[in-house]
Formats: C-alpha cells, structure tokens, sequence
C-alpha cells in the first residue's frame, strides 16, 4: 500500500475530480494506470489535503446539494435549565444528654469500677472532663443498672456486649 502521492497522481486525481467521477473510480482509475493500490478513503484524504474535497462524489459542489433536514428530535426547542434556590444552611442539632433524674450516680472512676457495678459513663462531653461511671449495682446480664439499662433501650445505640468488650479493653490496658 502506497503512503506517498507522487505528483503525476495528484494531476490526475485533481483530473478526474474536474470530471466528476466518484472517488472509487478515481481509485480504480489512478491504480489502473500507475500499477498502486490507493484506497477510496486514500484518494478522500488526499483530495481534502488538496483542497479539492466535495466536488467528486456527485459531480456538484456543495453549494448546489438540497440541504438536508434535521431529524424531529434535534429540531425541538431545548428547554433552560430552572434556577435551583440556594439550599438553607442548616445547623448542627445540639447532641442529646441521656441522664437518668432519679438516680444519683458515684460518679467512679474505671479504675474503682467493681465487676458488679454499673458501666453507664457520665462526663467527658468538654475537652479534658473526666469520664465516670454511675457505679450502682447493675442488672443480672446487663453492663447498667436497672435505670440506666432503660434508659439506653429508647436510643439507637451499639449492642450492649460490644461495650463491655470496649471497657475490658480499657482496664487491660491501664
């Protein structure tokens, strides 16, 4: 396949545009002739790089073709977008403090906590405040006492277990 045309095939080529043949003929011709094997799309390609594109396929320029309609979907009016209001800024709910009013709690610390006291913590809401523990008795099978077990079965919160796991952690580590 040939990638260079030599200057006796581009006088032809712009010869038989002239005459209005197809470019597949043109092709047919120009390798007939020379003994090459440019392509339809070859003689295309170098028309165009010639200038001389759009004259040879149906004999008239482009200026004398019917002009094409456009299909019905590009013909419908595009419509602008909505303006979208600016969303409002909402704030930050403050987070809820779960305490139970009518127990007092000992407020200990972990390391004071006993293996039957309850693990309910109190505090540690500000930077650098203490975290301690209610430290009543705490229910059979459960981390609280029996008000504070009610108390967090009204919230979405983690599985009680993984809790004791956290704080058996805590005091492994201290």
């Amino acid at each position: 396949m040939q990638t260079s045309w030599e200057p006796k095939h581009s006088d032809a080529l712009r010869d038989y545009l002239a005459k209005g043949l197809p470019y597949s003929e043109i092709a047919r011709r120009i390798n007939a002739a020379f003994n090459t094997d440019y392509t339809r799309n070859a003689t295309i390609g170098r028309a165009k790089r010639m200038g001389l594109s759009g004259l040879a396929e149906t004999g008239r320029s482009r200026l004398q073709r019917k002009p094409r309609l456009l299909p019905f979907r590009k013909m419908r009016k595009h419509r602008a977008a909505k303006p979208r209001l600016p969303r409002p800024i909402l704030k930050r709910a403050a987070a809820l403090k779960l305490r139970c009013i009518g127990i007092e709690p000992r407020h200990l610390s972990l390391i004071e906590l006993e293996a039957r006291d309850c693990r309910y913590p109190y505090g540690g809401d500000r930077d650098g405040e203490a975290i301690t523990f209610c430290g009543h008795l705490r229910r059979k099978d459960s981390s609280y006492c029996a008000a504070h077990f009610h108390l967090t079965r009204h919230v979405e919160s983690a599985p009680e277990r993984s809790v004791i796991k956290v704080l058996l952690r805590l005091v492994e580590a201290a």
